[in-house]
């Protein structure tokens, strides 16, 4: 299975995985949150993102969607994309992610597209 790691502001993650035992009853075990705050050192969230990622790779790779492209969160993400087996998507929305951990048996590739079709088909102008 597909780890899943969520980079993020603040508690931006922490929300979404809220969300996520909301929905889903539960919280998935290949899902984990890296929270980069204010005043984070960018290469300290290096080092705890690594950490993540080796608990989270049980030989499927690990998927991480991280949320402002160009931010810091998303830059600590993209550096993290560079291990073996990891591939990263900005831009992180509720809808995205439930299809995401909705489909674990998907592979890595997969999954990033699914990331990336259902963050874009979940944005809709809502009519009354």
């Amino acid at each position: 299975m597909v780890g899943v790691l969520l980079v993020t502001h603040n508690g931006l993650g922490d929300s979404f995985v809220d969300c996520v035992r909301h929905v889903l009853g539960e919280v998935p075990d290949n899902l984990k949150v890296l929270s980069v705050l204010a005043g984070d050192d960018p290469q300290q969230k290096m080092i705890e993102g690594r950490a993540l990622i080796r608990q989270l790779d049980t030989g499927d790779g690990v998927l991480i969607l991280a949320d402002v492209f160009g931010a810091t969160p998303s830059n600590v993400g993209r550096q993290l994309c560079h291990a073996e087996h990891v591939k990263g998507v900005a831009g992180v929305n509720l809808p995205m992610l439930l299809r995401v951990v909705c489909s674990p048996n998907k592979n890595l590739a997969e999954l990033a597209n699914i990331a990336i079709e259902g963050g874009r088909e979940c944005i809709v102008q809502m009519e009354h």
